[in-house]
Parts: structure tokens; C-alpha cells; sequence
């Protein structure tokens, strides 16, 4: 696989779990009973990033290694995905 590629799909992998990951530990302004005045009760008291983006990185490193290590060394690829369309050959 290609440099570039294998960046691409780390890229989609990323964004795809910084949104699951971003509402773990989120504590909201109104559970914590201290809103701001101006802003909504529903923005997170402190917001981590670094602890966001790094827990997104390991976890895309994961999702991503096992996708390489899928695709490198057991030739598992999108050919062997079940066919959803019927009558439709791949």
C-alpha cells in the first residue's frame, strides 16, 4: 500500500473515533450546576483536549494496525466482504 494511502485511511479512522470519543467523561455545565452566564448548560465544564486527541490517536493506532495487519498478512481485503447486492457478481 501506498504512503499516502495508508495516511488516508488513518485519517478517516481518526475522525471517525474522535466523535465517539469526545463525549466520554464529558461533564456538561448543568450536571455540575455552574453555568456561565452567555453560554448554553449543555457546554462541558472543562474541556481536555489533549487527553481527547491523544486517547483518539491510541485507538486509531489500534483500529488501524489491526486493519494493516488484516490486510498484510492474512490478504483479507474488500473482496472478501459478503455480497449485499443479489444477482450482482464482484
Amino acid at each position: 500500500m501506498a504512503i499516502l494511502s495508508g495516511l488516508a485511511v488513518y485519517f478517516v479512522i481518526w475522525w471517525l473515533v474522535l466523535f465517539t470519543v469526545l463525549p466520554i467523561g464529558l461533564r456538561t455545565q448543568d450536571e455540575d450546576r455552574n453555568v456561565v452566564p452567555g453560554t448554553v448548560a449543555s457546554a462541558p465544564t472543562r474541556f481536555r483536549a489533549a487527553r481527547i486527541f491523544l486517547l483518539t490517536t491510541l485507538i486509531s493506532g489500534l483500529i488501524y494496525g489491526a486493519w494493516y495487519v488484516a490486510g498484510t498478512y492474512f490478504d483479507i481485503g474488500f473482496k472478501d466482504l459478503p455480497v449485499i447486492m443479489p444477482g450482482v457478481d464482484p
